[in-house]
């Protein structure tokens, strides 16, 4: 009997394994299922599979001629001797749950020939007092342990392992790995066999570079790991939560370094450095001798269940030993022998044997202890039938709800746990039927969950073009970046964004490092491609470059760069839409070029509004001309009522001759109210005004519509209409209204009042084919020449007098005609004709006469009666009367009263319409005056009368 003790890498396994094959029989006991198959298959290699026996709990492979045996410990058959025995890792004797067994094996398993115990230097005391003829071999670490302090997950250089102490920590560390360096595989205790293997295969391809795993990595499975990175210090071991030992933390490290390659170890994932004494004992290899082992009592007693129980619940004799931690098999037995119907069936030897072999059917799934019993009380109950079996379509059941590989991870490791429980039962040739049937059935259903998992875990944790580009950028040179046509850029494949116009937009997705050498790469390619279209942008014609909706600037269809408020609204500044790729002198290129074009637009498409600039104007109409272009063509008139006021006739004749008309309402310029100047004037508003969405255009060629209430009414008046309430109406069919309602009201259109025998030629326009006809003129007129628009609708400098105040009734009244002028004969409100004098002047006529709308006003506006009466109203135009005979008159006014203390006193006489009346009131009322007090005529005061009355 020899104890081979050392630390990790020191061969001890590797020895055992050929000098079992020396033998012509032997045996090996491993700490873990996943490292027995890894052992089995090694020895496959070499003595052919009907040589070698694989027997784990939920796996068992025993060709008839079978001389090597690679077990788990717990699975280990002694009943049959071996020349050979070998137990691993036998200082898991201190393990609170599985200790127990190991220790058994450390009493009583012997080989005939040879007995080998490998382990840890901890267990040398123990070893040496339970079998004193034990001879020891210390063998050294092959490779040097370096602590290299904590790194971000992101600095770990390849062939790294990351150790985790929980599945949610390793899902979460790889799908980090996965983003950053491509992938990672995932190996932990709960995957199967298939799994694991598949998953240690993608590590040691290289087709990644990481391994993400828990602490099972440190039971002697081999990998190519250079460095360990701890991403936890604390473990749950089944009853606690709790710091590793020291020991603990050197056989996980101890995975680094294969052989002769030295490894490293440190920490990550914001886990704290490990302190200075730990790391000289794991470096050094130096712990502190295992104090306590596990026992449990082998010579069970099976006379009764409570016999069993009390021998089970035996204290070790020896000091220093120490009960386990309640193992499940104890537990289920304890709880299922207070079931009445379990207690029932089990008063015999035979059947006490066989409840504590069905309470040894351990808990793969790992669910709540009741679940776990309740099964086992169901395999119980079914083997007390009458042919002692479990019955087949129960089990067929159970199996068949295992076959689906539908789910994600979690499923299906949760399915493969299930299905490891019936492996586990199917082995025991007892209790079934045909047992190799339904092994095989089993065992068809874990390949299947298990082929699914691995399949789920790299599709979820590597992605296997980064893994590839990652290989390839070791060597740098060989990597090219492709722009295709349109605008994706690739490097080996690898998407990195997308080039539109002078702009790219960078995957936000590559965050990791390799994607920053990306980059690097594509960035090179992306500068001169700017570069090259900056070049062909800067000499590009006008015709290739155009000005959307939105105040964009369109190059090659792509946006180039966008409209910001400038200085003025007329010189908006130029905002490049590109990358910092492009600068220097490039991007000072097509500044200029793309500021020229803007400007050479805004000059041709608002050519009468930039020349107002130039005219040679001065005074009031020069301060007329700047607030009409500051304000884009459109003016309210009330504004400029003061600088109006000052004109003279040429002034106007220069006004008319730079397009702008005085109007009624509102000074404004008609032939920018044609649909590309108001598009564009329209655009310049809104860019000046810096909202954040463009508003579109009013639509062409309309006389009215309905406005939008989230647009203020300075937008509609910059698109060239007035609005009253929620009605648009464009300003020069409105202007147009207002001199035909002011001759109306004079008495000097052609059709005027009628008499009660002859009605009004009026149009009911809530007839739609009367408003299309109305709209239809209206857009005809707007389509006339901007020459022959100034000429009709322009009013001359002597109707051209300041709009009617609220204040000055006076004012409200129509220029009068010249003095040859002719007025044409009008009816009264009674009917009688008016014969007026042809050489009566305008001034004579009568004002402020009811005139009913005709067809010609209707057409102007093309809206409906409600809305043409709304007009009216806005305008100053009251409504007399009802149905067919309202007529319209405009409001009178009254200006208020001076005295300040009782301005209520005249409000009543205020609406008075008839103006003789209101005359004769203001006579009644005026105060007599005082007599002025006789002057000396020869004083300078009675000169400076006389000069008065000059």
């Amino acid at each position: 009997m020899t104890a081979v003790l050392g630390p990790t890498n020191t061969g001890k396994t590797h020895l055992a394994v050929e000098r079992m094959m020396g033998y012509s029989d032997g045996i090996i006991g491993l700490p873990l299922r996943l490292l027995a198959r890894e052992v089995y298959e090694r020895v496959v290699a070499v003595k052919g599979a009907a040589n070698v026996a694989l027997v784990t709990g939920e796996e068992k492979i025993i060709p008839p001629q079978a001389a090597y045996f690679v077990c788990t410990v717990e699975a280990m058959p002694l009943d049959r001797g071996f020349e050979f025995l070998a137990i691993d890792e036998i200082q898991l004797a201190e393990d609170p749950e599985r200790g127990h067994i190991f220790t058994d094996r450390l009493i009583y398993a012997r080989g005939r020939q040879e007995t080998l115990f490998l382990g840890a230097e901890t267990i040398r005391p123990w070893i040496r007092r339970l079998i004193p003829d034990a001879s020891f071999v210390s063998r050294p670490r092959f490779s040097k342990l370096t602590y290299r302090g904590a790194k971000k997950i992101s600095r770990l250089r390849p062939r790294t392992a990351i150790v985790a102490f929980s599945a949610n920590d390793v899902y979460a560390i790889a799908e980090l790995v996965r983003r950053q360096r491509g992938g990672a595989a995932v190996v932990m205790g709960s995957l199967s066999p298939r799994t694991r293997n598949a998953q240690v295969e993608l590590y040691q391809s290289g087709d990644v570079d990481y391994l993400v795993a828990t602490d099972a990595i440190g039971m002697g499975l081999n990998m190519d790991i250079d460095h360990v990175a701890f991403a936890g210090t604390v473990k749950y071991d089944g009853a606690l939560s709790r710091r590793l030992r020291p020991a603990e933390f050197a056989q996980i490290a101890g995975r680094a370094g294969r052989h002769m390659n030295n490894g490293t170890f440190g920490t990550t994932a914001n886990v704290d450095p490990l302190e200075d004494e730990l790391i000289e004992k794991i470096e050094n290899h130096e712990f502190e001798p295992v104090r306590n082992i596990r026992w449990r009592n082998q010579d069970l007693n099976f006379t009764t269940t409570r016999d069993l129980l009390r021998s089970l619940e035996m204290l070790p004799a020896v000091d220093g030993m120490v009960s386990p931690r309640d193992p499940d098999d104890y537990t289920a037995f304890k709880t299922l022998i207070n079931d009445e119907e379990v207690r029932r069936h089990s008063q015999s030897t035979a059947k006490v044997r066989q409840l504590w072999q069905v309470c040894q059917v351990p808990d793969f799934r790992k669910t709540m202890h009741d679940v776990h019993v309740r099964l086992l009380r169901e395999i119980f109950i079914h083997l007390q039938g009458k042919r002692g079996k479990l019955p087949t379509d129960w089990v067929a059941g159970h199996l068949k709800s295992l076959e689906k590989t539908d789910g994600d991870i979690d499923t299906l490791a949760t399915r493969i746990a299930h299905t490891r429980t019936w492996t586990y039962i199917s082995h025991v040739s007892d209790w079934m039927d045909d047992y190799k049937y339904w092994q095989e059935t089993a065992r068809n259903i874990e390949d299947k969950l298990s082929d699914a998992l691995h399949e789920r875990l790299t599709q979820r944790f590597v992605d296997r073009r980064t893994a590839m580009l990652v290989r390839k950028l070791k060597d740098r040179s060989q990597l090219e970046a492709q722009i295709s046509e349109t605008g994706e850029v690739h490097v080996e494949g690898h998407f990195l964004g997308t080039l539109k116009g002078l702009r790219f937009n960078a995957d936000t997705s590559l965050n990791n490092t390799e994607a920053r050498t990306l980059r690097n790469i594509g960035n090179k390619a992306v500068a001169a491609e700017i570069a090259m279209r900056a070049s062909r942008l800067a000499s590009a014609q006008d015709a290739e470059i155009s000005l959307d909706d939105q105040g964009r600037l369109i190059w090659q269809e792509t946006p180039v760069a966008s409209l910001a408020k400038g200085e003025t609204v007329l010189k908006p500044r130029v905002q490049l839409l590109a990358s910092e790729q492009l600068n220097g002198s490039a991007q000072d290129a097509v500044a200029k070029r793309l500021n020229d074009w803007v400007t050479s637009q805004i000059e041709s498409r608002l050519k009468p509004l930039v020349q107002l600039e130039t005219l040679p104007l001065t005074g009031a109409a020069r301060g007329i001309a700047f607030q009409v272009s500051e304000n884009l063509g459109a003016l309210q008139r009330y504004k400029l009522g003061d600088q109006i006021r000052l004109l003279d006739k040429k002034d106007y004749g220069r006004l008319k001759f730079g397009g702008i008309r005085v109007g009624y309402e509102h000074v404004f310029m008609p032939i920018l109210l044609k649909p590309d100047p108001t598009a564009l004037r329209c655009l310049l508003w809104a860019i000046y005004q810096e909202r954040k969405e463009i508003p579109p255009a009013p639509p062409a060629g309309r006389v009215s519509f309905e406005t939008d209430s989230k647009l203020p009414w300075t937008y509609y008046l910059t698109a060239g209409y007035a609005v009253f309430d929620r009605l648009a109406v464009r300003l020069d069919m409105l202007d147009r209204l207002a001199g035909m309602l002011r001759r109306a009201s004079r008495g000097l259109l052609e059709t005027s009042t009628p008499t009660n025998n002859e009605p009004v030629a009026a149009v009911d326009i809530t007839d739609t084919a009367d408003i299309a006809d109305m709209a239809t003129k209206a857009t005809e007129a707007t389509e006339a020449t901007p020459a022959e628009i100034v000429k009709e609708a322009t009013p001359s400098p002597a109707e051209a007098l300041p709009a009617p105040s609220l204040e000055a009734p006076s004012q409200s009244e129509a220029p009068a005609p010249a003095a040859d002028e002719t007025v044409p004969v009008d009816k009264n409100v009674e009917g009688k004709a008016i014969t007026p004098d042809k050489t009566e002047k305008k001034k004579d006529l009568p004002r402020n006469l009811p005139f009913k709308p005709t067809h010609e006003m209707l057409s102007l506006v093309g809206t409906t009666r409600e809305q043409f009466s709304l007009i009216l109203d806005k305008l100053g135009y009251v409504a007399e009367g009802e149905g067919e005979e309202i007529t319209y008159r405009r409001k009178s006014f009254k200006k208020k009263a001076r005295d300040t203390k009782s301005p209520k006193k005249n409000n009543a006489k205020a609406g008075m319409t008839d103006q003789k009346k209101q005359k004769s009131t203001r006579a009644e009322q005026r105060r007599p005056q005082a007599k002025e007090k006789a002057i000396d005529p020869d004083s300078p005061f009675a000169i400076l009368k006389t000069l008065g009355k000059k």
